[in-house]
Protein backbone atom coordinates (compact mmCIF):
# COMPACT_ATOMS: atom_id res chain seq x y z
CA UNK A 1 0.00 0.00 0.00
CA UNK A 2 1.50 3.67 -1.08
CA UNK A 3 2.50 5.30 2.00
CA UNK A 4 1.02 9.04 1.76
CA UNK A 5 2.75 12.07 4.20
CA UNK A 6 1.40 13.96 6.61
CA UNK A 7 2.33 16.85 4.22
CA UNK A 8 0.81 15.43 1.43
CA UNK A 9 -2.24 14.66 2.74
CA UNK A 10 -2.81 18.23 4.37
CA UNK A 11 -2.00 19.15 0.59
CA UNK A 12 -4.02 17.01 -1.07
CA UNK A 13 -7.28 17.70 1.23
CA UNK A 14 -6.62 21.52 1.14
CA UNK A 15 -6.35 21.14 -2.70
CA UNK A 16 -10.26 19.98 -2.44
CA UNK A 17 -11.10 23.60 -1.05
CA UNK A 18 -12.68 25.62 -3.48
CA UNK A 19 -10.66 27.96 -5.44
CA UNK A 20 -7.56 26.52 -4.35
CA UNK A 21 -5.49 24.92 -7.07
CA UNK A 22 -2.34 22.41 -5.56
CA UNK A 23 0.36 25.14 -5.50
CA UNK A 24 -1.74 27.21 -3.53
CA UNK A 25 -2.52 24.29 -1.50
CA UNK A 26 1.31 23.76 -1.21
CA UNK A 27 2.07 26.97 0.14
CA UNK A 28 -1.06 26.93 2.34
CA UNK A 29 0.26 23.21 3.82
CA UNK A 30 3.75 24.53 4.36
CA UNK A 31 2.71 27.89 6.08
CA UNK A 32 0.57 25.99 8.49
CA UNK A 33 3.81 23.79 8.95
CA UNK A 34 6.27 26.63 9.79
CA UNK A 35 3.88 28.81 12.16
CA UNK A 36 6.00 28.91 15.32
CA UNK A 37 2.63 29.70 17.45
CA UNK A 38 -0.30 27.98 18.53
CA UNK A 39 -1.91 28.59 14.78
CA UNK A 40 -2.46 24.99 13.88
CA UNK A 41 -4.22 24.41 17.24
CA UNK A 42 -6.12 27.24 16.34
CA UNK A 43 -7.59 26.09 13.14
CA UNK A 44 -8.17 22.83 13.64
CA UNK A 45 -10.09 23.70 16.81
CA UNK A 46 -12.39 26.09 14.87
CA UNK A 47 -12.99 23.56 11.77
CA UNK A 48 -13.72 21.44 15.06
CA UNK A 49 -16.22 24.22 16.65
CA UNK A 50 -17.87 24.75 12.82
CA UNK A 51 -18.58 20.93 12.55
CA UNK A 52 -20.14 20.77 15.81
CA UNK A 53 -21.81 23.77 15.99
CA UNK A 54 -23.15 25.36 12.88
CA UNK A 55 -26.25 24.22 11.52
CA UNK A 56 -28.81 24.97 8.84
CA UNK A 57 -31.32 27.81 10.11
CA UNK A 58 -34.55 25.89 10.46
CA UNK A 59 -36.50 28.79 8.84
CA UNK A 60 -34.34 30.33 5.91
CA UNK A 61 -31.36 27.75 5.89
CA UNK A 62 -28.57 30.15 5.77
CA UNK A 63 -25.65 28.36 8.04
CA UNK A 64 -25.80 29.41 11.70
CA UNK A 65 -25.14 28.38 15.31
CA UNK A 66 -28.01 29.71 16.82
CA UNK A 67 -31.52 28.48 16.78
CA UNK A 68 -32.24 30.83 14.19
CA UNK A 69 -29.86 32.86 11.97
CA UNK A 70 -29.26 36.82 12.36
CA UNK A 71 -31.70 37.58 9.61
CA UNK A 72 -34.60 35.79 11.01
CA UNK A 73 -34.13 36.82 13.99
CA UNK A 74 -33.64 40.35 13.64
CA UNK A 75 -37.20 42.04 14.27
CA UNK A 76 -35.94 45.25 12.34
CA UNK A 77 -35.81 43.64 9.11
CA UNK A 78 -39.62 43.35 6.79
CA UNK A 79 -41.87 40.26 6.70
CA UNK A 80 -43.33 40.90 3.42
CA UNK A 81 -40.31 40.41 0.95
CA UNK A 82 -38.21 37.63 0.63
CA UNK A 83 -34.84 37.25 -1.29
CA UNK A 84 -34.08 33.60 -2.90
CA UNK A 85 -30.25 32.68 -2.70
CA UNK A 86 -28.47 29.51 -4.33
CA UNK A 87 -25.87 29.66 -1.41
CA UNK A 88 -25.47 31.27 2.09
CA UNK A 89 -22.58 33.12 1.01
CA UNK A 90 -24.00 34.69 -1.62
CA UNK A 91 -26.48 36.62 1.67
CA UNK A 92 -23.27 38.55 2.59
CA UNK A 93 -22.60 40.26 -0.63
CA UNK A 94 -26.39 40.95 -0.74
CA UNK A 95 -26.15 42.16 2.59
CA UNK A 96 -22.86 44.14 1.75
CA UNK A 97 -24.77 46.16 -0.99
CA UNK A 98 -27.01 47.72 2.12
CA UNK A 99 -29.87 48.09 -0.03
CA UNK A 100 -32.43 44.40 1.30
CA UNK A 101 -33.93 44.58 4.36
CA UNK A 102 -36.56 41.54 3.75
CA UNK A 103 -35.99 37.84 5.08
CA UNK A 104 -34.26 35.39 2.82
CA UNK A 105 -34.46 31.90 2.05
CA UNK A 106 -31.72 30.17 1.14
CA UNK A 107 -31.74 26.86 -2.13
CA UNK A 108 -28.86 25.44 -1.22
CA UNK A 109 -27.86 25.20 -4.91
CA UNK A 110 -29.44 25.53 -8.00
CA UNK A 111 -31.52 23.06 -11.09
CA UNK A 112 -28.96 21.28 -12.65
CA UNK A 113 -29.66 17.80 -15.12
CA UNK A 114 -26.19 17.13 -16.03
CA UNK A 115 -25.07 16.94 -12.34
CA UNK A 116 -28.13 15.03 -11.10
CA UNK A 117 -29.82 18.29 -9.21
CA UNK A 118 -33.23 18.52 -9.53
CA UNK A 119 -36.53 20.92 -7.43
CA UNK A 120 -36.13 17.49 -4.74
CA UNK A 121 -32.52 18.27 -3.80
CA UNK A 122 -32.61 22.04 -3.39
CA UNK A 123 -35.34 23.84 -0.66
CA UNK A 124 -38.00 24.40 -2.96
CA UNK A 125 -40.26 22.46 -1.16
CA UNK A 126 -39.69 24.79 1.97
CA UNK A 127 -39.79 27.73 0.13
CA UNK A 128 -43.16 26.84 -1.13
CA UNK A 129 -44.46 26.14 2.43
CA UNK A 130 -43.36 29.03 3.82
CA UNK A 131 -45.09 30.82 1.40
CA UNK A 132 -48.68 29.16 1.73
CA UNK A 133 -47.85 29.19 5.30
CA UNK A 134 -48.60 33.14 5.06
CA UNK A 135 -51.27 32.70 2.87
CA UNK A 136 -53.09 30.27 4.79
CA UNK A 137 -52.56 33.18 7.97
CA UNK A 138 -50.19 30.45 9.52
CA UNK A 139 -46.70 32.85 9.15
CA UNK A 140 -45.93 36.05 8.05
CA UNK A 141 -47.77 37.28 4.88
CA UNK A 142 -45.18 37.16 2.00
CA UNK A 143 -45.82 39.82 -0.93
CA UNK A 144 -42.58 40.37 -2.72
CA UNK A 145 -39.87 37.10 -4.10
CA UNK A 146 -36.57 38.71 -5.12
CA UNK A 147 -34.74 35.81 -7.18
CA UNK A 148 -31.03 36.68 -6.54
CA UNK A 149 -29.84 33.48 -8.54
CA UNK A 150 -27.07 33.40 -11.15
CA UNK A 151 -26.63 34.71 -14.54
CA UNK A 152 -26.31 31.36 -15.97
CA UNK A 153 -28.11 28.37 -17.52
CA UNK A 154 -28.66 26.66 -13.78
CA UNK A 155 -29.97 29.76 -12.65
CA UNK A 156 -32.02 30.68 -15.64
CA UNK A 157 -33.68 27.39 -15.67
CA UNK A 158 -34.28 27.21 -11.52
CA UNK A 159 -36.00 30.79 -11.83
CA UNK A 160 -38.42 29.38 -14.44
CA UNK A 161 -39.00 26.53 -12.61
CA UNK A 162 -39.57 28.96 -9.18
CA UNK A 163 -42.18 31.31 -11.55
CA UNK A 164 -43.96 28.51 -12.80
CA UNK A 165 -44.29 27.08 -8.97
CA UNK A 166 -45.46 30.67 -7.56
CA UNK A 167 -47.81 31.29 -10.19
CA UNK A 168 -51.43 32.47 -8.93
CA UNK A 169 -49.83 32.84 -5.38
CA UNK A 170 -50.60 36.53 -5.26
CA UNK A 171 -47.32 37.65 -5.27
CA UNK A 172 -44.73 40.27 -6.89
CA UNK A 173 -41.87 38.27 -8.35
CA UNK A 174 -39.01 39.47 -9.77
CA UNK A 175 -35.30 38.66 -10.26
CA UNK A 176 -31.96 41.21 -9.58
CA UNK A 177 -31.25 43.02 -12.42
CA UNK A 178 -27.49 41.66 -14.98
CA UNK A 179 -25.35 43.95 -17.18
CA UNK A 180 -22.94 46.38 -17.19
CA UNK A 181 -21.27 46.67 -14.29
CA UNK A 182 -20.29 50.09 -12.25
CA UNK A 183 -17.08 51.68 -14.02
CA UNK A 184 -16.51 49.04 -16.42
CA UNK A 185 -15.66 49.61 -20.65
CA UNK A 186 -18.71 48.55 -22.60
CA UNK A 187 -15.21 47.03 -25.03
CA UNK A 188 -14.91 44.58 -22.53
CA UNK A 189 -18.59 43.50 -22.03
CA UNK A 190 -19.36 39.85 -23.61
CA UNK A 191 -22.35 39.55 -25.91
CA UNK A 192 -24.65 37.58 -23.27
CA UNK A 193 -23.97 40.66 -20.60
CA UNK A 194 -24.98 43.50 -23.41
CA UNK A 195 -27.81 41.40 -23.84
CA UNK A 196 -29.31 41.30 -20.97
CA UNK A 197 -28.08 45.21 -20.36
CA UNK A 198 -30.22 46.29 -22.90
CA UNK A 199 -33.32 44.04 -21.98
CA UNK A 200 -32.61 45.57 -18.02
CA UNK A 201 -32.56 49.23 -19.45
CA UNK A 202 -34.33 52.13 -17.21
CA UNK A 203 -35.86 55.02 -18.47
CA UNK A 204 -33.72 58.09 -17.66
Amino acid sequence: MLHISALEKLTHELSRLPGIGPKTAQRLAYFILKSQNEYPERLSEALLRVKAEVHECPRCFNYTDTDLCRYCEDSHRSDDSLCIVEEPSDIMRIESSGAFRGRYHVLHGAISPLEGIGPQELKIKELIERIDAGIEGDGPVIKEVILALDADLEGDTTILYLAKQLQGKGLKLSRIAHGVPIGSDIDFIDDRTMGRALQNRVEL
